[in-house]
């Protein structure tokens, strides 16, 4: 047996009447609807000549009220409003998480910390739809036990089923904090001999390349300490325990506050470039298409060498 349809009044008389309700007045309700005020007043009289007696407002001279009936009738419309609004926010809010594009991407560890998060909320704010999923590894692109949207690595090397795009250069140099340079000085390269050396383990050629630059491959330091990451060394760099050699990209912020100084402008030693890997024929994808041109335009702005 077929349901009997709902009798509803007219849904736009509710509203007219929803309104001059709270403002006990046709012509605030008018202005709050963007109705004239004979809309206003004629909605609500077809919504009463529906309803039938007795009258929902006792009109006076220059206001209206609500009589008993029509209060009673305002708080079951107003509750069933509001009911309506509430799910038809959570109906939209719904429609956005599901056109929510969540973007995959996985970057070097220190290049995540020191370049990528402090210049996220850039895209982010851009891309409100985007969803950035960030993960950290330094295995090769097609190494990775996940396919990612877009893979930052250095290069550009060529791998199976992906192509790469430079986005940012810099080089490396020497860095310490103001406090080093005042417990000892450093004029010349070796005067490196008075400070310790900070190392990165999973990059051990940079201090060996970098000192038979500068022809000092016999210098004997106060010091080395050796931590895991290349950002664990410039952490201490930052925190007074020696002397790093800095990705200037990525320590550019540092030395533009003062937290850090590069105490020598040569040699300096050559790095390759930043890229993003995207799997072949992804770059037509709205998301990463958008996330590489930012990477682009952000690092075209932020040249490191």
């Amino acid at each position: 047996m077929a349901k009997p349809v709902r009798r509803l009044p007219p849904l736009n008389a509710l509203r007219a009447f929803d309104a001059a309700a709270r403002h006990q007045s046709f012509k605030d309700a008018a202005t709050e609807l963007g109705l004239t005020h004979g809309a206003v007043s004629y909605q609500i009289r077809q919504l009463e000549d529906w309803l039938g007696p007795p009258e929902l407002f006792a009109r006076g001279n220059r206001r209206v009220t609500l009589t008993p009936a029509g209060r009673a009738f305002h708080g079951e419309v107003a509750a069933a409003l509001s009911r309506i609004a509430s799910a038809a926010g959570r109906h939209a809010e719904e429609g956005a998480r599901s056109r929510r594009r969540i973007l995959k991407v996985n970057a070097l560890a220190t290049f995540a910390l020191r370049w990528l998060l402090p210049r996220l909320g850039d895209f982010r704010r851009s891309h409100p739809a985007v969803d950035v999923r960030l993960s950290t590894s330094s295995e090769p692109v097609d190494s990775l036990a996940e396919l990612h949207d877009v893979v930052i690595r250095r290069g550009p090397d060529s791998f199976h089923g992906y192509v790469a795009e430079p986005f940012l250069t810099e080089h490396r140099l020497p860095v310490c904090s103001p406090t080093a340079l005042r417990r000892h000085r450093l004029r010349r390269p070796g005067d490196l001999a008075n400070h310790t050396l900070l190392h990165a383990a999973t990059q051990p050629r940079l201090w060996p390349d970098w000192l038979a630059l500068a022809g000092l491959r016999d210098v004997e330091p106060a010091g080395e300490l050796v931590l895991d990451h290349n950002y664990l060394a410039l952490q201490a760099a930052i925190d007074g325990l020696g002397i790093a050699i800095g990705p200037t990209a990525l320590v550019a912020s540092d030395l533009a506050a003062g937290r850090l100084v590069a105490p020598f402008s040569s040699p300096v030693l050559p790095s390759r470039s930043y890229c993003a890997y995207v799997p072949e024929g992804a770059g037509t994808d709205p998301a990463i298409r958008d996330f590489c041109a930012w990477l682009r335009r952000i690092g075209a702005a932020d040249k490191g060498g």
